[in-house]
């Protein structure tokens, strides 16, 4: 019982000596990684870049001892750091204590709500959040992400606003533009690529770190106008306790939300891809309760909302990591930069760190799958776009609730119009199939055949009485039906009694109903409304063969 709550249990009790040098490793790779990354995040958060390493410590070594996969690498990312932009920006001025305060708050509440559905076991809610809507909301956020940046490229102040605004502003101030800093932003921008195709395994933010470091430093580019992160605080985090307020955490609610379900959507997906690969099981409770806890230790540690990272979790993975030690000893090499190195990044470009997040998001950009699923089924083409759209012009969080609700009413619509087809028979196959694909499959002149395809509830009994109606009209010496029910997994009461009254309406035109393939649980609804008996030898056939 213990192990399931606390999976490191297992690892730490069995640890093998031959991990450890993969885990060294993958722990020293990812903490280079990570420590420009975490500072660029939580600059994108409107956060202060000392709160990005706060993030990248406490919540590491938490989630490493709670969570169920062995490689995710836990930290900062771009979407969950512009969704806390979103939020918090609205109740105050990024960059404040203030600030700082509700990052905190909303950390702590993210955590605690992915804690309570893992505790729950409600993992299955994030389900609700089609594939289509995240990759429509998570390319339509990069490229709001990308564009958030645009200031820090080109050096130029730009207030915040829609992408049009965002746009509009740029190309009014194209004779403001800082050149020395678009310079230094626009070569970090091309180092990381080349590096990213040419040695994919290498710390190219490192890189690009390091020489933007030098150049302003030896060159003193600061006092040419070129924006650098200055002073940042040394020393581990301290303990604090996030501010309670009742009306700062009913503002922050809907983004606490869509962080915990989009947050989880992208670590349990990256997760559930490495462990396939390890053939090892991801328990996605378990994960809601490792991220819960993360956060919510976090929160107390001056930590802004964490998640699993795509590009850091590929890294660690391919740098060997075995077990969670990996992330606790990127997080012990953060501490120790915390207390002694912080100095060293005193005059790193805020150009740098815009860079590494234009390419760090560059990547989920995904038209590919619009273009698949256009082809494949185009309502979830539809669904991906608007989603797209939407995120695009009016916002962060009205975006992934628009999504939500065209995926809710398109699995509505499926629902509300079911799939019948009416089924003739191919003897060289001894099988019945649908006669729209199948006209060689033989009918009967005075039977008709029909399958339902979906489980029946009361929204769309019409529908099928409708369909019904229509293929008994179209044969004039109609006197038998056989409906196959083997595609009716569940109905409701509703359903069940306009069955009733459908076959009871039919009954006085002369034409009886049979039924074939009941599925036991819906046999079983049959039975307690007293239709086993009333339509005794009328349904319990087991196949449509058997009924005819």
């Amino acid at each position: 019982m213990l192990k399931k709550l606390i999976p490191s249990i297992d690892w730490l009790g069995h640890y093998n000596k031959n991990d450890l040098r993969g885990d060294l490793s993958a722990g020293l790779i990812v903490a280079i990684m990570l420590i420009p990354q975490g500072m660029a995040y939580a600059m994108l958060a409107g956060l202060p870049p000392v709160i990005g390493l706060y993030a990248s410590t406490i919540p590491l070594i938490i989630y490493a001892l709670f969570g169920s996969s062995r490689q995710l690498a836990v930290g900062p990312v771009a979407m969950v750091s512009l969704l806390v932009f979103t939020g918090v920006s609205q109740l105050a001025k990024p960059g404040t204590d203030e600030y700082i305060a509700y990052a905190l708050l909303l950390a702590l509440m993210v955590g605690v709500i992915q804690l309570v559905l893992g505790l729950s076991r409600l993992g299955f809610l994030v389900n609700f959040l089609s594939h289509s809507v995240i990759s429509g909301f998570t390319s339509a956020a990069a490229i709001i992400i990308g564009l958030s940046q645009l200031k820090n490229l080109l050096g130029i102040d730009i207030p915040k606003g829609s992408i049009f605004v965002i746009i509009s502003n740029a190309i009014m101030k194209v004779n403001e533009i800082n050149m020395v800093t678009f310079l230094i932003g626009l070569g970090s921008i091309i180092i990381l690529i080349l590096l990213k195709k040419m040695a994919p395994k290498f710390p190219a933010p490192l890189v690009v770190v390091v020489l933007g470091i030098l150049v302003v430093r030896f060159l003193q580019l600061d006092q040419v106008g070129v924006k650098i992160v200055g002073d940042i605080p040394n020393g581990i985090p301290a303990f604090s306790i996030p501010m309670f307020n009742i009306e700062a955490i009913t503002a922050l609610l809907p983004i606490a939300l869509t962080i915990s379900f989009v947050s989880f959507m992208e670590s349990v997906a990256v997760a559930k891809s490495i462990a396939n690969k390890e053939k090892y099981k991801i328990n996605a409770n378990q994960e809601l309760n490792g991220l819960g806890l993360a956060n919510i230790f976090g929160s107390f540690f001056s930590a802004f909302p964490v998640t699993g990272g795509f590009s850091r979790t590929a890294v660690n993975y391919q740098a060997g990591a075995r077990t969670g030690l990996a992330s606790i000893i990127t997080a012990v090499l953060i501490f120790i930069t915390l207390q002694f190195f912080t100095g060293l990044f005193y005059f790193l470009p805020q150009a740098v760190l815009a860079a590494i997040i234009m390419v760090a998001v560059y990547g989920l950009i995904d038209a590919k799958e619009a273009v698949h699923l256009f082809k494949v089924k185009k309502a979830d083409g539809w669904t991906l776009l608007i989603t797209f759209i939407a995120t695009l012009t009016l916002g962060i969080e009205q975006g992934i609730l628009v999504g939500i609700g065209v995926s809710l009413l398109l699995f509505i619509w499926r629902s509300a119009y079911p799939h019948i087809a009416e089924l003739g028979y191919l003897s060289d196959q001894n099988v019945f199939k649908n006669v729209k694909y199948y006209p060689n499959a033989k009918t009967y002149e005075n039977l008709l055949i029909y399958r339902i395809d979906a489980s029946l509830y009361f929204a769309n009994m019409a529908f099928v009485e409708e369909k019904l109606q229509q293929a008994i009209l179209e044969k004039a010496n109609i006197n038998k039906v056989i409906l196959d029910f083997s595609g009716v997994n569940s109905m409701d009461a509703i359903a069940l009694d306009e069955l009733t009254k459908i076959i009871e309406g039919y009954k006085k035109s002369n034409i009886e109903f049979y039924i074939a393939g009941i599925k036991q649980p819906v046999y079983e609804l049959f039975r307690k409304a007293g239709l086993d008996k009333k339509y005794k030898g009328k349904i319990d056939f087991l196949s449509v063969d058997q009924a005819l």
